[in-house]
């Protein structure tokens, strides 16, 4: 196979003639009838009919040119790709993550990778709401529970889960708590998002349904956190959100093992032909980060 000729055929086609094929190739009009007339006889067909006026292109050109136009496109996409993953990561990178997470997640990378790519400007977007990646012209979303079928990529980072935590002083008068059920006559603050009447809790294959009655409700995690360490109720609360605080001594994870479902957490991006340099260096540096920071967080 000689790619060269192929080349020409395509350029021919495109401009209709051996004169502006040879003007765009730069090369003289008798080379590129000759290069014409090699390809014509290794393939043992006619592509392109001559006459004085106009060129033909046969039905075997047609078909050739079609398949020879999806191959130059792919490997000039190819190029492309090389192209750019050998500059600099740099210019605006807009990422969005659900409120919490991301006020959690971000502080213990943004910092660093900031340093590391001083070129690459990070618009950072919290909001518990879904958004269009493509419509809002995002990079990068981190996103929670099960991905619905679409056209975006997504790159497991891990699990988060909400459990039930209450403050060290709550504890001391709320007497002995074996079951979900003994949570039903205490004092709780509720997270509106998990539903306002019931919590749902799991426990390996057992399953359990919390009826809430002394309840706050609050629509708001982190005064839902609040509320919980001044010792105002038990929450059922994701356990990354809290880290700090059980490490401190001011919550206590309660009845050990109940949860409630596991949702895994994603990258997302749309999917493009190449992923350009400063979506894959962000995607590099932060996933191995936010994995360790998901995993210590499964107090």
């Amino acid at each position: 196979m000689n790619l060269n000729e192929v080349a020409i055929f395509v350029k021919v086609v495109e401009t209709g003639s051996f004169t502006g094929a040879a003007y765009a190739l730069e090369m003289p009009k008798s080379t590129v009838s000759a290069r014409i007339s090699s390809l014509e006889k290794r393939l043992g067909v006619t592509l392109i009919r001559r006459t004085t006026r106009k060129l033909h292109i046969t039905e075997a050109g047609q078909l050739y040119y079609k398949e020879c136009i999806e191959a130059i496109n792919r490997i000039a996409a190819a190029e492309e790709e090389v192209l750019h993953n050998q500059s600099a990561p740099q210019g605006p990178l807009r990422i969005t993550a659900p409120v919490e997470l991301g006020a959690t997640l971000f502080p213990a990378l943004l910092s660093e990778f900031n340093k590391k790519y001083p070129l690459i400007n990070i618009e950072i977007i919290l909001t518990d709401r879904k958004v269009d990646l493509i419509e809002e012209k995002i990079d990068i979303g981190i996103r929670t529970g099960v991905l619905k079928d679409s056209s975006l990529i997504a790159k497991k980072l891990g699990t988060i889960y909400f459990a039930p935590f209450a403050s060290p002083k709550f504890l001391k008068t709320a007497g002995p708590l074996k079951s979900p059920k003994d949570l039903e006559k205490l004092s709780t603050i509720v997270f509106a998002p998990l539903g306002t009447e019931e919590w749902h809790l799991v426990n390996n294959n057992q399953k359990q349904t919390v009826k809430v009655q002394k309840k706050t409700v609050v629509n708001d995690l982190n005064l839902t956190k609040s509320l919980t360490v001044s010792g105002m109720g038990i929450a059922i609360i994701p356990t990354f959100h809290c880290l700090p605080e059980v490490k401190a001594g001011k919550l206590v994870r309660i009845l050990n093992n109940w949860r409630t479902e596991v949702r895994p957490v994603h990258f997302v991006y749309p999917a493009h032909k190449y992923v350009s340099p400063k979506i894959k260096a962000f995607i590099d540096f932060a996933t191995d980060i936010i994995k360790q920071s998901l995993e210590t967080a499964e107090l």
